[in-house]
């Protein structure tokens, strides 16, 4: 019998399910992706999917990585899971799904949510936050499932993340880990755990602390994989399944960013920029701070909603001639958009595009909208494409900015994860909107490697997380900045994208009065 020195982390993502092997040094022993329907709309802004669906699949990338490597299977010594975070289920006192997941891109919303008290709205007016409870309230999960579907609700005993749910479904025990509770959930940020019973959340919302999980912390253990599960994936029955947390936690833990010092972006269809620190630091006043994927520890966020979605939309409206030469090629099309950089010189020919096609909260506000300023008649789709990326870039340099503001420290080193970081010439676009070096971490698997760390801290290997992350974390290819190109996105940036949100916003705010769209 070989000896167990190996780490199974299982990814449920959005678009795919990954089950990965790392070994005790980070590197990636073996995988097999399962692609996955992201969801399904019954309706126009429903995102849905079967919590079932996801569970089969789970099941099939587990076999097909045991069909492939059958010599690391009786290798592995623990299993941690990560997953797309604020998706949420209905489940009955058996445990059954009442009806499909929502999905984090469902957009639906309800006027029919809690009253609360006139003493409790008054000072919510006087703070300046009537439209931030409004979001909370309109846009939660509970409260227009609560509406919609009063019966499924009625029958509703559990209401928990899709990672609480695969848990279950792994180990026979309904628990989550603490760094997977992001969204519209009655949880206390600070405390990192469920709201105390006076919070004003458990007012707000119609969810119930009976029917949330029990939270565990970051590498500590959520269950043992069980006689069922161990049949359907193939996973040795009674490994220790540890709690790691939500995808972009993990991400951020396996970039190394387990100091405000470091930044960490990550360009997946939501693009964000994180620092982790020890205290707990909103990154803006009051938007909470998410738990990191390590005890005890937080992560400040900087979102920007429609992040790489932005180039699955180019490559929809614009990219007919790479997608049929991707087809021909066998390759994805994102592959070919590199040429597409290639062919438009920095700062696209005076294009400057404000990614904000999804509006905000705080920041962007409830009125933003995309823009493009700047065009003519030399300016074509690469142009365009180009605007696109060096636009994602300006909007999480502000958000640096920001971070740097409220940890009262310098961000001095950029570590880049997801899907664009994949491109060399994005990366190089990065480092040279930040003028900062921008850093591939070793491996594309990010989200992975962080849920494999919370395995092998759980399991002993190493003492905490920052010993792990030493020993299974490093630097791959490193993107020093361009002084020429440097300057001129500075000043772009500086005098030109800085300024548009501000100069823009009274017109977006006419534009929706105008065309009541989008409606809330």
């Amino acid at each position: 019998m070989a000896t167990p020195d190996l780490l199974l982390a299982i990814d449920q993502g959005t678009q795919s399910v990954r089950a990965i092997v790392f070994d005790l040094r980070g590197n990636l022993i073996a995988k097999s992706q399962q692609h996955i329907t992201p969801y399904f709309s019954e309706q126009p802004n429903w995102a849905e999917q079967h919590g079932d669906y996801f569970w089969q699949n789970l099941g099939q990338a587990c076999q097909n990585l045991w069909a492939e490597h059958p010599q690391l299977r009786e290798r592995i010594a623990a299993v941690a899971l990560t997953c797309q975070r604020a998706s949420m289920i209905c489940l009955d006192a058996e445990m059954r799904p009442l009806r499909p997941a929502t999905i984090w891109l469902d957009s639906r919303r309800t006027d029919n949510y809690p009253k609360l008290p006139w003493w409790l709205r008054a000072g919510i007016r006087v703070s300046g936050l009537e439209h931030m409870m409004y979001q909370l309230q309109s846009k939660a999960e509970c409260n227009w499932l609560a509406a919609d579907f009063p019966e499924v609700w009625a029958k509703t005993r559990h209401f928990v993340q899709i990672s609480a749910y695969l848990s279950y479904l792994l180990t026979g025990q309904l628990r989550d880990a603490v760094s997977s509770q992001v969204g519209y959930v009655p949880f206390d940020h600070k405390r990192q755990d469920w709201a105390a019973a006076s919070d004003i959340k458990w007012r707000a919302l119609r969810s119930r602390r009976e029917q949330m999980p029990e939270l565990v912390q970051a590498a500590e253990p959520l269950g043992l994989i069980s006689a069922e599960a161990a049949r359907h994936t193939g996973i040795p029955q009674g490994l220790t399944l540890f709690a790691a947390g939500a995808d972009k936690a993990c991400e951020v833990l396996a970039c190394g960013a387990i100091d405000p010092e470091v930044g960490c972006i990550s360009y997946g269809t939501t693009a964000t920029i994180n620092t982790s620190n020890s205290r707990y630091v909103e990154p803006m006043p009051f938007v909470p701070a998410y738990p990191a994927a390590m005890p005890k520890r937080y992560n400040s966020e900087i979102i920007v909603q429609r992040g790489y979605w932005m180039v699955n939309w180019f490559k929809r409206e614009f990219a007919a001639q790479e997608v049929l030469q991707a087809q021909e090629q066998g390759i994805a099309p994102e592959l070919l958009f590199d040429g597409l950089l290639e062919q438009s010189p920095a700062g696209a020919m005076g294009l400057v595009l404000q990614p904000f096609w999804n509006p905000g909260v705080r920041f962007p506000g409830p009125e933003a909208k995309g823009a493009v300023i700047g065009f003519g008649d030399v300016h074509t789709r690469a142009h365009l494409y180009r605007a696109i990326i060096e636009g994602l870039g300006y909007a999480l340099r502000q958000g640096k900015e920001q971070l740097e503001r409220r940890n009262g420290q310098p961000i001095r080193r950029l570590r880049v994860a997801g899907g664009g970081s994949q491109s060399d010439r994005v990366m190089q676009i990065t480092a040279n909107i930040f003028g900062l070096p921008a850093e591939r971490i070793h491996t594309y698997e990010a989200s992975g490697l962080g849920a494999a760390i919370n395995a092998a801290v759980g399991a002993g290997f190493f003492k905490n997380h920052g010993e792990a992350v030493a020993a299974m974390s490093r630097p791959g290819q490193v993107f020093e900045p361009e002084a020429d190109k440097v300057q001129l996105y500075d000043r772009l940036y500086r005098e030109v994208y800085r300024r548009m949100y501000a100069r823009l916003s009274p017109l977006y705010r006419s534009i929706r009065h105008i065309t009541h769209y989008p409606k809330h």
